[in-house]
Parts: structure tokens; C-alpha cells; sequence
């Protein structure tokens, strides 16, 4: 979404209207394949979910120990995700828990992840340090 459409710094409204009308007809398509209306719980991981999450929690510093199963409500990830498509580049860069190959994308990938939610009607998002290889190997293990 970023080198389709977010190229002002910081975008325009324009440029975040054609993002976000990109990002929901996918997450809509996904719908069609993922029944999001039987989701228990909406669990998000990776870079994305975590800075959306140190934002939302104020962190001074990435704590993967604070961030691993904290609950970052709706109202809070779209917070995070106007005041980064607000933010410039060097804004962006300067915040004490961005990864620096995060700083280009994050915008667009805090939208992608606000309208997963959205379209899950999902009030929250449990934040996992882990990802799907751990659940793998723990559900091997634990055989």
C-alpha cells in the first residue's frame, strides 16, 4: 500500500482514501474465504501489530515482555494508525520503538490491520510476540 499509494510525507488525504479503498475490497475478498464472523478472538503478530501496540501503550522502548498478550482495543489501533499517517518520515523514525525498516510502511500497515479488525467486527487485538511456527512446533511437541 505504501509504494502503491502513501508516497507524500506525510500522505495526503487523498493518497490514504485510495489506500484504504484498496485495503478493505482485499480484507473483503479475504472474507469471502476466512468466516471472520466465527472468530473468538482476533490475534495479531509481527512488526506491524507491535509498533501499532508500543504506540497505542506508550512505550519508551520495544518490551516484547509487555507487548506479548497485552490488548490493544479498536479505538486505539485507529488512534495509532491516523497519528502515523499524520506523522513525516523523520517523526516516524524518531519514535523510541520503531524498527528503522519499519518507518516506510507502517502506515499502510497499521490500515491493513485496522481493517482486518473492522471487518472481523473484532473490539481488540491480542498481541503475540510468537507467530504460527511456534504454535507448529508446540502442537508437535505436545503430541
Amino acid at each position: 500500500m505504501t509504494e502503491r499509494h502513501l508516497h507524500g510525507d506525510p500522505p495526503t488525504a487523498d493518497e490514504i482514501a485510495a489506500a484504504r479503498a484498496d485495503i478493505d475490497a482485499a480484507v473483503a475478498l479475504a472474507g469471502h474465504s476466512v468466516p471472520f464472523e466465527r472468530a473468538a478472538s482476533f490475534v495479531g503478530l509481527a512488526g506491524t501489530v507491535t509498533t501499532v501496540a508500543a504506540m497505542a501503550l506508550d512505550l519508551a522502548a520495544y518490551d516484547p515482555v509487555v507487548l506479548h498478550g497485552s490488548l490493544i482495543s479498536f479505538e486505539d489501533v485507529s488512534r495509532v494508525t491516523t497519528a502515523l499517517l499524520g506523522m513525516t518520515r523523520a517523526e516516524r523514525a524518531a519514535l523510541p520503538f520503531m524498527h528503522p525498516g519499519r518507518v516506510d510502511i507502517i502506515g499502510g500497515g497499521a490500515m491493513v490491520l485496522e481493517s482486518a479488525m473492522r471487518a472481523a467486527g473484532a473490539t481488540q487485538v491480542v498481541v503475540s510476540e510468537t507467530d504460527i511456527l511456534d504454535g507448529i512446533v508446540y502442537s508437535l511437541v505436545a503430541d
